[in-house]
């Protein structure tokens, strides 16, 4: 009997009969799984923020949220999905370099517990935008540090950057407090770099984070009562990589934060974790239409591609390692020849995957892309040939739920609008 994947002892086939495809699966047992794995090791001090850039999909953040973890967002809507998911506004935390006025007003209205800010110019507006409302508007200050990450898939400090303040410029500025009377300096964050995936790494930025918000309390005399000390942490998706050990990571994570929090027992600790949380528990699920070879190679030309998945080829590039791939109705079968899988798209850059090992590829197979569960189609050019965004579903506990619908020729067509030569309507067309 062939043997084909299964999402908590549901066949793929029947998700890909009841849903279609292409499609994204969540295991609902992964999150958990994962959640748990590093919330039950990590000291108590330091509290976990889903980021939702990872994955948006408001039923993920309430599991997730139903499970401990809090809220990081960086846009109007992620804040308003991370509420209506059940996060409270005191577990939300704002951030991102360029925040429009209409954001950081609703920033304000909610009550967020911070806004975390990223130039001073920024502050500036938030303190205009408290005094209007007779409010004093928490911020953390988001620092861009003089030192650097190692082994960090993207670094994003230590380096000139839109992100954060230079540590110089911080610590240049002679009446900090004063030139902000309506904003409330109550913390600190920097985020280093992401996909990291040595653990010594990790605890070497959160000792010298939580060193540098130390200065900068000293310095300026601030109410330190928040260090978010980003995250980044890694999952492995290619040949030579390993995954972080939680074990080994949080035995030297804890005793910095113990040291910490016994000089700073009022401050609030934040580790913000997207990738980390929810890449292990998805699966991106395409069905072959045709099966053919070019010039010698083999070709799987599916129904799913990079319109969905950019992240797996690297956005803005050609695929250069591919992430593990399988054909999902076929797994007791040996990968005996190489497969370039492809999709839809009138462009030769949707190739989702170069030279896979893989069975014998047919058409009808389930072809699977693992670890999909983090900037899937929120990093994805889900409109090019007006294809649309696929379908999501979770599996949790057993049971299926339809967390997203794809999309139709009318919901793309929703918003637009029909221009009609005949008319002429001056109100339509009066400058």
């Amino acid at each position: 009997m062939t043997r084909e994947f299964q999402v908590q002892g549901v066949p793929v086939s029947e998700l890909a009969r009841r849903y279609d495809t292409p499609l994204f699966v969540y295991d609902g047992s992964m999150l958990r799984d994962r959640f748990h794995g590093l919330r039950d090791r990590l000291h108590p001090a330091m509290e976990i923020f889903y980021s939702l850039k990872a994955n948006p999909n408001i039923s993920v953040c309430a599991l997730l949220h139903s499970f401990g973890a809090r809220a990081e967002v960086s846009s109007l809507v992620e804040l308003t999905t991370a509420r209506r998911a059940g996060v409270p506004p005191e577990q939300v935390i704002f951030l991102g370099p360029g925040k429009s006025r209409q954001e950081l007003a609703a920033c304000l209205d909610s009550g967020i517990y911070a806004i975390v800010c990223e130039s001073l110019p920024e502050v500036a507006l938030v303190d205009e935008l408290a005094r209007a409302r007779g409010v004093r508007a928490p911020v953390a200050l988001r620092v861009n540090p003089r030192f650097t990450v190692r082994r960090s898939g993207l670094a994003m400090g230590g380096k000139p950057r839109q992100f954060g303040i230079d540590e110089e410029e911080l610590f240049a500025q002679t009446d900090l407090v004063k030139q902000f009377p309506d904003v409330d300096l109550m913390g600190v964050q920097v985020y280093m770099g992401t996909r990291i995936l040595d653990e010594n790494v990790v605890i070497e930025n959160t000792t010298r984070i939580l060193a540098l918000a130390e200065r900068l309390s000293a310095a300026f005399h601030l109410d330190l009562r928040m260090v978010d000390v980003g995250g980044g942490l890694g999952v492995a998706y290619f040949d030579g990589e390993s995954d972080l050990d939680a074990e080994v990571l949080t035995d030297g994570l804890n005793p910095v934060i113990e040291d910490f929090t016994a000089r700073h027992p009022g401050t609030r600790l934040i580790m913000e974790l997207g990738r980390y949380l929810t890449a292990e528990a998805g699966t991106y699920v395409m069905s072959v239409r045709y099966t053919k070879t070019s010039m010698g190679e083999r070709f799987a030309v599916a129904d799913g591609g990079t319109h969905h998945h950019m992240a797996a080829v690297g956005i803005g590039s050609f695929v250069k390692r591919n992430f593990p791939m399988a054909v999902l109705n076929r797994l007791d079968e040996p990968p005996t020849e190489e497969w370039n899988v492809t999709g839809p798209l009138c462009t030769p850059g949707d190739t989702i995957g170069r030279k896979v090992p893989l069975p014998p590829v047919r058409p009808g197979d389930l072809i699977g892309v693992h670890r999909s569960g983090a900037y899937g189609p929120t990093a994805s050019p889900g409109l090019f040939l007006s294809h649309g965004y696929p379908a999501e579903v979770l599996v949790h506990e057993g049971r299926c739920h339809l967390v997203r619908e794809r999309d139709s020729p009318d919901d793309l067509l929703a918003r637009q609008r029909l221009y009609d030569p005949t008319a002429h309507d001056a109100a339509d067309v009066a400058l």
